[in-house]
């Protein structure tokens, strides 16, 4: 049976190689990550959740809570979500993004969005509706 929980500082190292491979314009820096994964886990606006088979972390979901005008008051946003290749197509990520909303939920958020280009199929068949063009700036 799959766990889904608030990741701990001990998940760090499973979750940077589950990480790793989600990367496409980046190279993961080990040192900025393991102080980046400290302060997620600090931040009361952040929330990282992992996946758990067999005592194993198979998947995470990282996901910020943050004011704005336009929908009078708070939303979610799901930076990163990632689920082993093994253990795909499980309801895994159903699982975790599931966890998410809750958390999500709790803080009063009027919607939740997210950006992806390779999974849209997944997102809609949880119910979230296309709704916008992502641009991004590289600095």
């Amino acid at each position: 049976m799959t766990l889904v929980r608030d990741a701990l500082p001990d998940d760090l190292e499973a979750v940077m190689a589950l990480a790793e491979p989600f990367v496409t314009s980046f190279t993961i820096d080990k040192s900025v990550f393991n102080k980046s994964y400290l302060q997620l886990l600090a931040s009361p606006n952040a929330h990282l959740s992992v996946a758990e088979l067999e005592s194993k972390v198979i998947g995470y979901v990282l996901g910020f809570e943050h004011l704005t005008f336009y929908a009078n008051g708070h939303v979610g946003w799901v930076e990163e979500i990632y689920v082993n290749e093994t253990a795909r197509m499980l309801g895994v990520g159903k699982l975790l993004m599931q966890h998410f909303e809750q958390w999500c939920a709790t803080r009063e958020c009027k919607l939740i969005a997210l950006a992806t280009r390779r999974a849209a199929s997944f997102y809609q068949a949880l119910e979230y509706v296309d709704s916008a063009v992502y641009f991004r700036k590289l600095l």
